[in-house]
């Protein structure tokens, strides 16, 4: 049977082939990973035919930045041992986001069928403004050939189908802009006046003060992780009070229920190859 995500549709319905094309690895890489551990295997269809969904199209973006990032694949492995078990592709996006986030920027230009095959659906020319709008990409002198963020390009995609419309989207993402740049602005006054101007004080030494100098730059990805698990607590609190949840079964209103996290331990053997 196939999993259903939260609107009813099924999620495991991609054949090796399509999550390769999606994920824009080759089928011999997925199977890889599969053997080394990296991926879980996937769900058995009809015919025996393995599917894969969202979660496994997550893990393989992860590992990617986690490359990009100069970890081996025995690093990529042992960080993966520690997410839990039923972690889910909402969750694998955020790791992935915390680690692109100290990345240089980068623009990939594509043709409007690579994309289309990248995202795994065809995309209207409604859906192109939209994403412009967004800055999810831009448009060249072609057409049909655009500058796209590979950063925001999925989670683009994905607001094209929120039930929202495009004018509460670029409200949003002014609120998240305007609070980002006053933290990053705030984060950077605080370490100015109470670690840099202190140490320029009493050290004249120029290569001790250009290694204190780039002292931000290696403090950047835990800045970033504290402010996505602060902000992520925060959401929780907010969306508790406006939305009521349903009730554990045989446990009173207010008594939430919390589904059990497990944490992957060693393995001792390779997952076969699906």
């Amino acid at each position: 049977m196939e999993r259903q995500d939260g609107v009813g549709e099924p999620t495991d319905q991609l054949t090796v082939d399509q999550l390769a094309a999606r994920a824009g690895v080759t089928v011999r890489t997925v199977r890889f990973y599969s053997t080394r551990g990296l991926l879980p295997p996937p769900t058995i269809g009809p015919r025996r035919v393995g599917r894969y969904g969202p979660e496994h199209l997550s893990r393989l973006a992860l590992i990617e930045e986690l490359q990009n990032q100069g970890m081996t694949l025995a690093a990529i492995e042992r960080y993966l041992q520690r997410l839990p078990d039923d972690i889910s592709a909402h969750d694998l996006a955020i790791h992935r986001a915390v680690v692109a986030s100290w990345m240089p920027d980068t623009v990939d230009e594509t043709t409007r069928a690579q994309l289309e095959g990248r995202v795994g659906r065809e995309l209207t020319d409604d859906d192109i403004e939209r994403l412009a709008a967004m800055n999810v990409l831009t448009r060249t002198k072609d057409p049909d050939v655009f500058r796209v963020d590979p950063a925001l390009v999925q989670l683009g995609v994905r607001l094209l189908d929120v039930p929202i419309s495009q004018e509460a989207i670029l409200a949003a993402r002014e609120v998240m802009m305007e609070h980002t740049r006053s933290a990053a602005r705030e984060l950077s006054r605080l370490f100015k006046s109470e670690v840099w101007d202190p140490y320029r004080e009493v050290e004249s030494d120029p290569e001790r003060l250009e290694r204190m100098k780039s002292l931000s730059a290696h403090m950047q990805p835990m800045v970033v992780q504290a402010l996505v698990t602060a902000f992520q607590r925060s959401m929780k609190e907010e969306l508790r009070a406006v939305f009521p949840l349903d009730p554990a079964p045989g446990k009173g209103h207010g008594e939430l229920r919390e589904r059990p996290r497990t944490t992957r331990s060693p393995r001792t053997t390779a997952r076969g190859t699906p």
